[in-house]
């Protein structure tokens, strides 16, 4: 990043709860340069004007699963040369793991903040990116004990 340049940001979600909780960040999107990266769904809350960038939706359970992980990686490495964000804000699920994958492949910050429903376990997904997080947020001080070096700042809600 260009000194005195403000940071692009990537704001990255599954669809709903993991979107509705990433939309109250939607003053510091509206801040920044900031684009969006989601599934594709009927479903499709307001965002203002942020752009928007979607992907498969993916279900673990599935037998599909491995071919839109596949898919959705493609697609996010194109996002990622297209818009070439600074840091990567991700409040989960399964679908964005390959797009904050690749934000750190190439050098970027990656942002998660653990799911507001998660109490006292952690996500699938937190798990897998805990370890690649420059800043890791949890909004329950009981996930300490399976995020340690988490910081805690209470809910976004």
């Amino acid at each position: 990043m260009k000194s005195g340049k403000k940071p692009k940001l990537c704001f990255a979600a599954s669809s709903g709860g993991h979107l509705d909780e990433l939309l109250m960040l939607l003053p510091l999107m509206e801040r920044y340069e900031s684009f969006l990266v989601t599934e594709k769904t009927s479903y499709q809350p307001a965002a203002g004007t942020i752009r928007r960038y979607y992907l498969l939706q993916v279900n673990r359970r599935e037998k599909s699963c491995l071919l839109k992980m596949f898919a959705n990686a493609c697609r996010s490495f194109k996002i990622c040369l297209t818009e070439r964000p600074d840091v990567t804000v991700c409040t989960g699920a399964l679908a964005t793991v390959p797009l904050c994958l690749l934000c750190k492949a190439f050098g970027k910050k990656l942002v998660f903040i653990e799911s507001f429903a998660k109490v006292e376990t952690p996500t699938l997904t937190g798990k897998l990116l805990y370890r690649f997080a420059d800043r890791f947020y949890i909004q329950w001080p009981q996930l300490r004990e399976h995020y340690p070096e988490a910081v805690y700042e209470g809910g976004i809600y």
